[in-house]
């Protein structure tokens, strides 16, 4: 028996595509650049990010506010009565209004221009917190796209490799019952098509699975990806040398900015403490009107008084303070920010390591799955030709029904492997930037380009 080779699917982005309108009911197919927009509004974790950058902006205005002046307005009613019968007056009610504005402004003080710096330092560091949101966003939706793309070639290989088995089936019960067969081929084709029902509902059950947890992270139903554009054409890493990653990756990557930036505020808390030994400087300032009136019986004649009055207040000062002893806190204080501020530094140098790792590892993954595509590519033009003449060999009576059963069978993981092979290189190349902390929207809309339109 023989197959002809239009049965065969040579065309799996084409495929996954049809696949993709039959479980969408003709959906229109969406890009990676789409998608990832659609998450960057929906995305509940990447918007928590967002407010979390938005609040540490405020939280920097806030200490900045140690060194700007600040104004307090401050107004008083008070009523007062007395009764002295011993004394000259008998008896005397007091009621006083009064109004002021207070000011200060600090005008030497080390510990609050330490804070605002590391108000300063700690907005850098929630920015650093985002951009690592923003990129581990890129990853989570471009993994779900080429999960989805996947199930759908897993699905497409596993349908045409039922359909090829069927025919091997229906085959062997002909020339079985013709007498040229023995019943031994009708029962492993039979087996192989049995287990290629089962995988069937497997990766129908994959496909289904992947698209939900790809339309929960966009925020869409029936989100159908768009496949690669035929021919499938993978770019190379560049650069090419890992060094060159590695450096970026200790210059650029969020973890290492945020390590570095924790430090420089550890250094800043220990120059808080040693503040603490300085004296501060502030200038101080009011205004004020009131008016008070006075009434009363007297016990020698005139009987009763009845007086008024307005009254201001100015005052305008300089105070310094200057701390002589405090029970040793503060030396104490300025060794714990001392060992702090070392294990501040051992974290830096834990991030740069951990950083250099991560990075070499991304970029071999990347040159291995590059290595493998072409490996795979090679072997399914292999399986092909092996399928053929195995087929061939059936026909003329030299090769078993079982022969060519496992020659299509390796043909077609062949060509599933292949196609998950390809979505891990293109993944792998998001995630050696994000390892680089160079991963950006602008690599999404590369990336965008190898689609089909």
């Amino acid at each position: 028996m023989s197959v002809e080779r239009s049965r065969l699917p040579f065309a799996p982005a084409a495929l996954a595509l049809a696949l993709a309108l039959v479980f969408t009911g003709g959906a229109r197919a969406q890009s990676l650049q789409e998608l990832y927009e659609a998450a960057r509004g929906y995305d509940a974790s990447f918007q928590a990010s967002r407010a979390l950058l938005d609040s540490a902006q405020y939280r920097a205005e806030q200490a900045k506010a140690l060194n700007r002046p600040s104004v307090g307005l401050q107004v008083a009613a008070t009523r007062s009565s007395s009764d002295t019968p011993y004394s000259s007056t008998l008896n005397a009610d007091t009621n006083s209004v009064s109004a002021g504005i207070s000011g200060s402004q600090s005008l030497f003080n080390r510990a609050n221009s330490a804070t605002i710096d590391q108000a300063d330092k700690s907005l850098s560091v929630s920015r650093a917190e985002f951009e690592a949101a923003e990129q581990d966003l890129i990853v989570r939706v471009a993994q779900a796209y080429f999960d989805v793309l996947a199930a759908q070639d897993t699905l497409g290989t596993t349908r045409s490799n039922k359909t090829f088995i069927s025919e091997q089936l229906a085959s062997a019960k002909r020339n079985f019952e013709v007498g040229t067969a023995t019943i031994t081929d009708t029962r492993e084709a039979q087996a192989r098509f049995d287990l290629a029902t089962a995988q069937e509902i497997a990766a129908e059950n994959d496909l289904r699975t992947k698209g939900i947890a790809l339309d929960t992270l966009v925020g869409r139903s029936n989100v159908a990806p768009k496949g690669l554009a035929v021919p499938v054409v993978l770019p190379p890493v560049q650069p090419p040398a890992v060094d060159e990653w590695v450096l970026r990756a200790d210059a650029e990557h969020p973890t290492v900015r945020r390590a570095a930036l924790g430090l420089d505020v550890a250094r800043l808390e220990t120059e808080k403490a040693r503040a603490g030994n300085l004296p501060t400087v502030a200038l101080n300032g009011s205004i004020g009107k009131g008016r008070v009136s006075t009434s009363g019986d007297l016990a020698a004649p005139p009987f009763s008084f009845n007086s008024s009055g307005n009254s201001t207040n100015t005052s305008i000062g300089v105070t310094l303070n200057m701390p002589l002893f405090a029970g040793y806190a503060i030396q104490n204080r300025i060794k714990e920010t001392l060992a702090l501020e070392e294990k501040s530094r051992n974290d830096l140098d834990a991030a740069r390591r951990g950083v250099a790792q991560g990075t070499r590892q991304a970029f071999y993954g990347v040159q291995s799955g590059l290595a493998q595509v072409k490996a795979l590519e090679a072997a399914e033009s292999s399986s092909q030709l092996a399928l053929e003449a195995t087929q061939l060999g059936y026909k003329v009576g030299v090769r078993v029904n079982l022969d060519v059963l496992n020659a299509q069978t390796q043909l077609f993981s062949t060509k599933r492997d292949l196609a998950r092979a390809r979505y891990d290189v293109l993944l792998g190349s998001l995630r050696l930037r994000q390892a680089a902390g160079q991963l950006k929207p602008e690599d999404v809309a590369a990336l965008n380009q190898l689609l089909a339109r």
